[in-house]
């Protein structure tokens, strides 16, 4: 086909004629207990992008789930493609009706080949047996469409997350796809391979597929999308058209509630209290370079910088949680020698992982027992027994605080959304009682309104003294939340950029330090009190 791409900002006017190419009508689906989807509305057009968007827990994944198959939705309902009904028993019906969905955990085989994974399912043979050379003719071209960098016969297991993404959609375009989902794409790419993935979504989008699109990024949405639908507690709540498209518009549909002060801090509005931590040439002999710097009580501290410029790593150094070539960590001006994570934990440090699931919670147990897992023992009775009637009080208080929405306190933390592990985990450590709280990507994979919780719990922690150190990818994250930032480059700390209500100066002054154009600028270094 190989139709021009739309250039970056434009998009479809009247997309794809009068007749709509999906129409989801009255769509519902309850499970035991639980009204997941409530007559749920969605149509979309060919040659358009139409984002979908909503709290985690808002019925995208499951309406997707019934579109592919997955699922079987309640009675009453339809759904029409091409203006035909159709009803979709499964994963095969959903294909043969041109219905494809990418996932966030991309579903190929990393022993076969590309060829292989691109036909998986419907393999050539030829005289008994699998014609390999077949199918990598097959799809060379589909490959080649799509401005592919390896061949058909490349193994999986050797491409990168990008490249493995390309050949799900690859599949998709083989298989003659007019609705393509893609669930939360950019989560595994970086910018470079984001903006690569874009310029073949439009590719897509100009040659006529309908492409469905999931993310809680407000950015991506503003560059790709020509639609939005919105859902919230599995009830439709309407569509955007491109010129209706305001960030506030989106939260408050997504949340039911005005949350135009989302970056709710004030710079300056408490002053900071006595330097609660200070970390003196901090290295590690790989990553990190002699970092120093200091933070006070009632602090929101950012730490900025590009992917691998060893923010993370830092963090883990002053925790404790990796050893040091060099440096010392103070609290509240008594040095601390800091083996590991316990000392660290026992002298008022705290720290939320950026990887929740695999160094943070214990997935398969419940959100009481992750909530009490560290702090058990504080209040044990005699002979060492736990006091559980204290740590019910717990759980429940925690719930209570921190609006983790969960059916019972048992209920495995697992089969919580993202933004309600990540509140578990926060109470966890704050039942430590913190003075210094280090916050790694604390609303990475969360959605809206679970952010804006965390946000108001950010600003309520040092409202009440608690020294916060924030590390953030998203710099209006940063910029709206911290009283100075400091921005690191390559394992150092490069500059400090001063709290300002001028968000758009402070962005470009962090930009240019992680890059290291703003070397020259009037940057100072980071401010050791």
């Amino acid at each position: 086909m190989g139709a021009t791409p739309l250039p970056p900002h434009q998009h479809a006017t009247h997309v794809g004629g009068p007749a709509p190419l999906l129409e989801l009508r009255n769509i519902s689906k309850t499970f035991p207990g639980v009204k997941a989807l409530s007559n749920v509305q969605l149509t979309v057009y060919a040659g358009e992008v139409h984002a979908l968007m909503g709290e985690n827990g808002a019925g995208k994944s499951t309406l997707m789930k019934i579109l592919s198959g997955a699922y079987i939705a309640d009675g009453g309902g339809e759904c029409r493609i091409g203006g035909a009904p159709v009803e979709i028993d499964g994963p095969a019906t959903a294909r043969a009706h041109g219905v494809a969905v990418i996932y966030q955990e991309l579903s190929l085989a990393p022993n076969l080949s590309v060829a292989e994974n691109i036909y998986l399912g419907r393999h050539l043979h030829r005289r008994g047996m699998v014609d390999r050379a077949a199918m990598a003719r097959g799809c060379e071209a589909t490959l080649a469409r799509l401005g592919a960098d390896f061949t058909p016969d490349t193994p999986v297991h050797t491409l990168s997350i990008a490249q493995r993404q390309l050949v799900e959609i690859a599949r998709a375009v083989h298989f003659e796809t007019r609705i393509l989902v893609m669930d939360e794409p950019t989560t595994p790419l970086s910018t470079r391979e984001t903006d690569r993935l874009f310029a073949l979504i439009r590719q897509l989008r100009a040659e006529g597929m309908a492409i469905i699109y999931i993310s809680h990024r407000m950015a991506e949405i503003d560059e790709l999308a020509d639609r939005v639908t919105v859902l919230r507690d599995g009830c439709f709540v309407g569509t955007l058209d491109r010129e209706q498209l305001t960030q506030a518009a989106l939260v408050k549909m997504m949340v039911g509630r005005d949350l135009s002060g989302f970056y709710t801090r004030t710079h300056g509005e408490v002053a900071p209290g006595e330097i609660m931590l200070s970390v003196r040439n901090m290295s590690d002999g790989r990553r990190v370079r002699a970092c120093s710097f200091d933070l006070r009580a009632g602090e929101v501290l950012g730490l900025a910088g590009l992917v691998g410029a060893g923010r993370t790593e830092l963090a883990r150094l002053v925790f404790g949680a990796d050893a040091r070539t060099d440096g010392a960590v103070f609290v509240a001006g008594t040095p601390l020698a800091i083996t590991g994570p316990r000392q660290a934990i026992d002298a008022g440090i705290a720290y939320l992982t950026e990887d929740r699931k695999l160094q943070g919670l214990f997935l398969d147990q419940s959100v009481h027992e992750n909530i009490n897992l560290i702090v058990a023992a504080r209040d044990a009775l005699r002979g060492g027994r736990l006091n559980r009637a204290s740590a019910r009080q717990r759980t429940a208080e925690a719930i209570r605080s921190l609006g983790i929405r969960v059916a019972h306190p048992q209920v495995n933390v697992g089969s919580l959304s993202g933004g309600n592990q990540q509140k578990v985990m926060l109470s966890r450590l704050l039942e430590t009682r913190p003075r210094v709280l280090i916050l790694d990507e604390p609303t990475r994979g969360v959605d809206i309104g679970a952010k804006a919780e965390i946000y108001r719990l950010i600003n309520e922690l040092a409202r009440s003294g608690v020294a916060v150190l924030l590390i953030s990818s998203e710099l209006p994250e940063v910029v709206g939340l911290c009283d100075r930032v400091l921005v690191m480059r390559e394992g150092e700390l490069v500059g400090e950029v001063p709290g300002s209500a001028d968000a758009a100066a402070m962005q470009e002054r962090i930009i240019a330090l992680a890059t290291g154009a703003g070397e020259q600028a009037n940057v100072g270094q980071p401010t050791l009190h």
